[in-house]
């Protein structure tokens, strides 16, 4: 089927029109009536119960989908000591080791949502520049969680805020570390919500009815019952929607990274396009340059609409993106009756653990080459390049400022690195502090974002020209995502990431900065580098796809 890029006004102003906060609330309130939002709940009134439950340890998941229905159905006959609120957890381990995001593809209850996190080592055969050197992949416990429903959801329509922080707070323990809230805050949470972003609101968190935790050796299936009679969501509530939940879950696995799904590119568009990019870049730079000017960066980015022949599952998209996930964050959000947010993002925002924070700075790229040598050549030229060497210590300053501003004492080590990725490298910094109070995690996800890596500095002339020139909704694209929890919390930054579903367009996003130096025809093949890793995957299903009905041809006209 032939293909066409196709004219701005087409699709995207169909997609991206914006929607009114007011018709956003009316909106939410006829199609959320059926769930507890925990951010209407008063946070200083404390939990009555929080506790984890672990059930013997099973030999296979099918075995631990029918104990916890058992669990379950027992727990709803002899329920726990009369309380107004709470949260319980029943997990059972399982002797063998599962991939959660297979379990995932088995799963059509909604909402979904998915994360896994990242280790590092400092790797010695590269020879450390400013105290740098280049970080690679390594192995944690826990490698990755997926869940369907949700026991407790957090949401509203205005910038997220210290109370609604508390609010998931409340319905975590540092004595429960698994029982988590996962999901992701807008970029810009001022700006008008275009209508494919509209269910997932400012902000949109969830601890979801049912989990899969993926370990090194080992997982685990659990439920999570949570319930609050001053929000009209009580215990039989909350164990009568479990139970729909459970016998809505398939024991069985997916395995879907090995499929690969028969679709065609009808047609794309880019907003903006080529033209528009580059008049927006020179526009900036000529800010930059002004001597009436405070501005020395500003992240511009692109919204990219495929157009296909038939619907792209998300899950399947972010299955076959493992294969690009060394180093790298992969997140799926899913509120109900919404398109997907999924992403391979390889910066981090903040990790606690305790009072100890981490945080890092990434900036510049450059492409990854096959060739060893030529490879090794690309990385030293990034590392010594002044064009990307300023934007990198304009990010890395302004975090270290931040962090030195809530914490007692911050490292910076190493100064610079290069981080090598499958189809790009960057140069990257880790900084870490400790906390004064567990109270300032807050006050680090607010001064982190949004970073100079995805919006510039000042960061408020930065949004503002973002606002003012960009002309589509990054929605979630380049905000916190992640999760809280009681004992730690994580978040990375929503880049490499796109929106899936519901129709037939897939929304790939992608961004450059622009400093003093910038060249507005290389940045443009930059975000076709960092947007690389969906477009070629679609190219790839749709060459598969051709190949396939030439081999039927053949066979008909009985070729071999």
């Amino acid at each position: 089927m032939a293909r066409s890029a196709v004219a701005p006004d087409s699709i995207s102003a169909r997609l991206l029109h914006p929607t009114s906060n007011s018709a956003l609330k009316r909106y939410w309130y006829r199609t959320c009536s059926l769930s507890m939002n925990g951010c209407k709940a008063a946070p200083e009134r404390a939990l009555g119960l929080c506790e984890t439950r672990t059930l013997p340890a099973v030999s296979a998941p099918e075995t631990a989908l029918s104990e916890l229905q058992a669990a379950v159905f027992s727990l709803k006959a002899e329920p726990p000591p009369c309380s107004p609120s709470g949260i319980i957890r029943l997990e059972v381990p399982i002797r063998k080791k599962a991939n959660a995001i297979d379990w995932l593809h088995a799963q059509s209850h909604l909402p979904r949502c998915f994360f896994s996190g990242r280790g590092q080592r400092m790797d010695p055969s590269f020879s450390p520049v400013n105290g740098g050197g280049i970080w690679t992949n390594s192995g944690r416990d826990l490698v990755g969680v997926a869940g369907v429903g949700s026991a407790v959801f957090f949401q509203g329509i205005d910038p997220f805020a210290f109370q609604d922080w508390k609010c998931i707070r409340r319905f975590l323990s540092k004595d429960c570390p698994l029982i988590r809230a996962y999901g992701a805050i807008r970029f810009d949470a001022r700006a008008n919500i275009s209508s494919e972003w509209k269910d997932f609101g400012s902000f949109y968190f969830t601890v979801p009815q049912v989990e899969f935790d993926e370990l090194e050796e080992s997982s685990i299936l659990a439920t999570t019952i949570a319930w609050d009679d001053s929000l009209l969501w009580t215990w039989k509530n909350a164990v009568d929607g479990l139970q729909v939940t459970l016998h809505q879950i398939s024991p069985y696995f997916h395995k879907s990274i090995t499929e690969v799904p028969q679709t065609t590119i009808i047609s794309w568009n880019h907003v903006p396009t080529k033209a528009s990019w580059n008049t927006s870049v020179k526009k900036a730079l000529q800010i930059i340059h002004s001597r009436n000017s405070e501005l020395v960066k500003v992240v511009l980015a692109r919204c990219s609409t495929y157009v296909t022949d038939t619907c792209i599952d998300p899950v399947t998209l972010l299955s076959c993106l493992q294969v690009e996930g060394e180093n790298a964050y992969q997140f799926y959000i899913q509120p109900p009756d919404a398109p997907a947010f999924i992403g391979n993002t390889p910066e981090q925002l903040f990790h606690r653990k305790y009072l100890n924070i981490s945080s890092e700075a990434l900036a510049g790229t450059r492409a990854r080459s096959l060739n060893k040598d030529e490879d090794l050549q690309i990385g030293r030229e990034l590392l010594f390049s002044p064009k990307d060497h300023i934007e990198f210590t304009i990010v890395r300053e302004s975090i270290r400022r931040k962090l030195e501003s809530i914490c007692d004492e911050v490292l910076v080590e190493p100064s610079k690195a290069l981080r090598k990725l499958p189809r790009v490298q960057h140069l990257c910094a880790q900084l870490s502090g400790r906390l004064m109070s567990e109270d300032d995690e807050f006050a680090i996800l607010a001064s982190l974002h949004p970073s100079p890596a995805v919006c510039g500095l000042p960061m408020e002339e930065a949004r503002q020209f973002i606002k003012n020139n960009e002309m589509f909704d990054r929605g979630m694209y380049a905000g916190p995502v992640g999760w809280f929890g009681g004992r730690e919390s994580e978040f990375a930054v929503g880049i490499r990431s796109a929106l899936v579903g519901k129709g037939f367009s897939t929304l790939i996003y992608a961004g450059a900065g622009i400093v003093e130096g910038t060249n507005p025809y290389s940045e443009w093949d930059e975000l076709d580098l960092k947007a690389s890793q969906f477009t070629k995957l679609l190219q790839q299903w749709e060459d598969q796809t051709r190949y396939r009905e030439i081999n039927i041809g053949s066979v008909q006209r009985g070729g071999y």
